[in-house]
């Protein structure tokens, strides 16, 4: 196997790792694991195969216990005498860091394989293409039978590392057995005592080192970005143009003085698009960095100066010897390595928290103007003049990847979002263009403070301040917020309020802050305060109601760089447009054959099938999908055909996907229809194309499957083509598999009226509401009712299960003549099924605004409690008029994948009230 990529990344003449080595063991494979701290500390899973070693990257480390299921990012192929090496790769270098062997050993596949080892290698590269090894190691702390499976769901190099059920598996953690099987070291003591480390083409004694700078005991700072490449199985764009061709033919200028940045547009989601580039959203603030023959300026993007403010970073820019006008983010890196903005706003000093400033464009360079040049070679020179002996002080990486995909791992992440920015794109200053774009995970909104409440009784500095925007150059209430705010935060905040209070409203119409809403029927008594609109802040919020307000805000931070002037309502423009907008601005202008008059866009989605033709071959999401027997009637009683089935679940992606993203699933195939045959698919192995993601999981009877995962609206709709009428999810997410984001009391009706059952959804919103607990109900789109509780996935199944029984049974005490508590039919007489046995590992119903394989193509369609009354019936939603109710009333059920209860005080207030 070609060892080009390893032999790529290196400089043989800066770093002792080996060029070659072939094993001369005949019988026997050999294995090694090497603990590596790098970038950032991770164990190397190397398996010997074709004369070389297949490498995984494990972040977390092997483990012992079968419930542990290890992400494995695979690798560049390495030499099999790496297996032996040890010691200190130098810093500047490809993985530059420390090594020690962890453990080593013998493997072997765990079928038994006649013929010796080359039968067992030629078996093992077999099972490496199928994405599926399974092997047995005998090593010094590593025994027994392991599994490397491949999973799209973390990218293309995406494995994960099991270990099987075995006398060697083991509940205890295998990596506090830190020592070298070698040298019995651990990484800290080679750290200290490696007797050489490879340097200016050979070995020097370490001690003869002597460093301007004494950097041993300096901090790395933890890089979120390696996070992000971890979960996507990607890696920076490396590849630019040559910087200093670049700098010769670049026209002169002198340094720029007192511009503002230039700013990305708004739009509702990611895409893919090979003319594009993507990198990291920075939640912090944005600032351009002016240096200057060792005076440095760093300015805000109104132009407020931050030297003073943050005098470290200004302080480290007046070391680099170069001149330079460069854009960038200042951040301030959580324990997690994701930007905390609030922490940024409270920042004092570096007690508070890890400062740091990435840069991702340059502009003016000793002398030449780079405004003009394409992003692609300002990026080259950014590279190669920007000086990265700091940490806190990077270059912000950009990628050349799938844009969907970079995305969701930004999410997986936890980080705020991602920029999209065409490769070939001018820098325009104090522009917000369409060639740079940004895609946020969480909704975010700049708001300017008109005013703040303070509720009758509260001994706090005020309970909520009341925002607005400018919307036509009037100031307009958009809510009011009152979380995020600690009681410090509360005292600096009203030091800044006292100055601008004032008695006129500066909203164009006062808002009524003692109006109750469906959340806070009987809120507190508040009165208003009214302050002079000059304070800008952040919010975070779920979702903006039909008239214009926040739904669920919570305060983010104060935001000293924006004049409030500036703070309008910022609207998700189309990425489609976008797109194609900043694609014909480059693009030569061409005349028309014919001229013609533009039909005005629709403003509802279209349907995706036309009605005529039997067969249709469609492009979604990249990938061509064929769709057959369209005339196919799967509900006789209504007409209603399996053209019509594709085309709602087109129309409901974007309500659907939320509860079926990264959650395995349940096929319940109808190929012929609600009357015909019906089967259960739940492996999808071998059966798929290879762009649907799948997850690995061993059943309770031993089985091993492979789940569909659900994705995005390719994956919605070929499972629609299989026959899948309705969608059945899982409760937790591919991430965190043992722990559901939502606990489910499943009301099921045996002889009962469904206002029986309409009555026992109440009586459970009553128990729930005396808890404090939120709640979101659904009709199952057959005979009941389900009603979800969001648990933030922070809880086990059986602590979700014990929950909804707690919960059932007090319903049961409620109401006993009408409901049950028996799992078997039998033994129910004819009574309701309260159902909290469906919180189990696995198990799945029917989720949010599925179609049910039921006459008159019902829908499970979430619901406004005050609709839960009687006269409701299960036709009330249907196939046909859904997608029209969504559109009006939005995603009432988002709240189910929101934070998630505390369990355990709930658990103490339901044992104090229901005794």
């Amino acid at each position: 196997m070609s060892l080009e990529k390893y032999v790529e990344k290196r400089d043989f003449t800066k770093t002792s790792e080996p060029k070659a080595g072939r094993s001369k063991d005949k019988d026997k494979l050999m294995f090694v694991i090497q603990k590596h701290d790098a970038s950032r500390l991770h164990y190397d899973f190397r398996l010997e195969m074709e004369g070389v070693l297949k490498s995984w990257a494990v972040p977390k480390g092997p483990s012992t216990d079968p419930k542990n299921k290890r992400l494995a990012m695979m690798v560049e192929d390495h030499p099999f005498d790496y297996r032996n090496f040890e010691g200190i790769i130098p810093q500047g270098e490809y993985g530059g860091g420390t090594v020690i062997v962890w453990d080593e050993g013998t493997y072997e596949p765990i079928e038994e394989i006649k013929g010796g080892k080359k039968a067992q290698e030629k078996h093992l590269l077999k099972q490496l293409k199928a994405g599926s090894l399974k092997i047995k190691l005998h090593g010094e702390k590593l025994e027994g039978e392991y599994a490397l499976v491949k999973t799209q769901g973390m990218g293309e190099n995406g494995w994960l590392l099991i270990k099987h059920k075995d006398e060697f598996a083991s509940a205890a953690d295998i990596t506090k057995k830190d020592k070298s099987v070698l040298s019995g070291k651990t990484i800290e003591k080679m750290e200290k005592t490696s007797e050489k480390v490879w340097k200016d083409g050979g070995e020097q004694d370490v001690e003869e080192e002597k460093p301007k700078k004494k950097t041993a005991s300096k901090k790395k700072l933890h890089d979120p970005v390696e996070d992000l490449a971890d979960k996507a199985g990607i890696t920076p764009e490396d590849k630019k143009p040559d910087a200093k061709a670049i700098l010769k033919k670049a026209p002169k200028g002198k340094m720029p003085t007192g511009i503002k940045p230039m700013l990305a547009t708004l739009v509702n989601e990611p895409f893919d698009d090979p003319d594009w580039e993507y990198e990291v959203k920075w939640d912090g603030y944005r600032t351009l960095g002016f240096i200057n023959k060792g005076e440095v300026q760093l300015l805000s993007r109104n132009n407020k100066d931050f030297n003073e403010k943050y005098y470290p970073l200004k302080k480290q820019l007046e070391t680099w010897d170069i001149n330079a006008v460069i854009d960038g983010e200042i951040v301030v890196m959580n324990e997690d390595g994701v930007s905390n903005f609030g922490a940024l706003q409270n920042w004092r000093s570096e007690a508070d928290g890890e400062l740091m400033l990435y840069i991702f464009d340059i502009l003016w360079y000793d002398g030449k103007n780079l405004m003009d040049l394409p992003l692609i070679e300002r990026q080259a020179v950014l590279k190669e003049v920007i000086p990265t002996d700091d940490d806190r002080i990077r270059i912000s990486q950009t990628f050349k990847v799938n844009g969907i995909e970079f995305f969701e791992a930004a999410e997986k992440a936890g980080l705020e979002g991602i920029m999209a920015k065409r490769s070939n794109s001018t820098y325009v200053a104090d522009n917000r263009s369409k060639d740079w774009l940004k895609v946020k995970i969480n909704k975010r909104q700049e708001v300017v403070i008109g005013g703040f409440t303070k509720n009758e009784g509260t001994a706090k500095q005020f309970s909520s301040l009341l925002l607005g925007v400018y919307e036509g150059g009037k100031f307009q209430y958009v809510g009011k917020v009152g979380t995020g705010f600690s009681d410090k935060l509360q005292k600096e905040m009203m030091a800044m309020f006292k100055p601008l209070i004032v008695d006129k409203v500066p909203f164009t119409s006062e808002p009524d802050v003692n109006k109750p809403s469906r959340f806070r029927p009987n809120p507190p008594k508040a009165k208003a305060t009214w302050l002079k609109p000059e304070l800008v802040c952040e919010v975070s919020f779920a979702e903006v109601t039909s008239d214009g307000v926040f739904r669920h805000p919570s305060f983010e931070g104060m935001r000293v760089d924006k004049k409030a002037r500036d703070v309008v309502r910022e609207t998700e423009a189309d990425t489609t447009d976008i797109v194609e907008d900043a694609q014909q601005q480059t693009e030569p202008k061409k005349e028309p054959k014919h001229k013609l008059v533009a039909a005005p866009k629709e403003s509802v989605k279209r349907t995706l099938l036309n009605p005529k033709e039997e067969t249709q071959v469609k492009k979604i999401c990249g990938h061509d999908l064929k769709f057959t027997h369209l005339s196919k009637v799967y509900w006789p009683e209504d007409g209603i055909t399996k053209r019509d089935m594709f085309n709602y679940y087109y129309q409901v992606a974007e309500y659907i996907l939320p509860y079926l993203k990264d959650r395995p699933q349940s096929l319940n195939r109808f190929p012929n229809g609600i009357h015909g045959p019906s089967f259960y698919q739940k492996d999808v192995r071998g059966k798929s194309p290879d762009w649907v993601r799948t997850f690995p999981y061993t059943t309770s009877d031993g089985e091993d499957k492979d789940y569909l995962v659900g994705h995005d609206e390719a994956t919605l709709l070929w499972m629609a083509s299989l026959g899948c009428i309705e969608m059945n999810p899982w409760f937790s997410r591919i991430q965190s598999p043992d722990n559901p984001d939502y606990c489910i009391i499943d009301l099921d009706p045996d002889k009962n009226t469904f206002d029986q059952v309409i009555e026992a959804a109440q009586e459970v919103k009553k128990v729930l509401d005396a808890l404090d607990v939120p709640s979101y109900c659904k009709t199952s789109g057959s005979t009941g009712m389900h009603i979800y509780i969001p648990l933030g996935a922070k809880y086990d199944y059986d602590q979700s299960q014990m929950f909804a029984r707690l919960i059932v049974n007090i319903v049961h005490d409620q109401i006993p003549e009408y409901t049950s508590l028996e799992r078997m039919i039998k033994n129910r007489g004819g009574k309701m099924y309260l159902d909290f046995l469906q919180n189990r590992p696995g198990a799945t119903i029917a989720g949010p605004y599925s179609l049910r394989p039921k006459p008159g193509a019902t829908v499970s369609m979430p619901l406004h409690w005050d609709e839960v009354k009687p006269g409701l019936t299960m036709k009330h939603f249907t196939i046909h008029n859904s997608v029209a109710r969504l559109k009006k009333e939005g995603d009432l059920f988002n709240g189910v994948l929101g934070e998630g209860i505390d369990l355990e005080k709930t658990i103490k207030k339901a044992q104090s009230i229901f005794k």
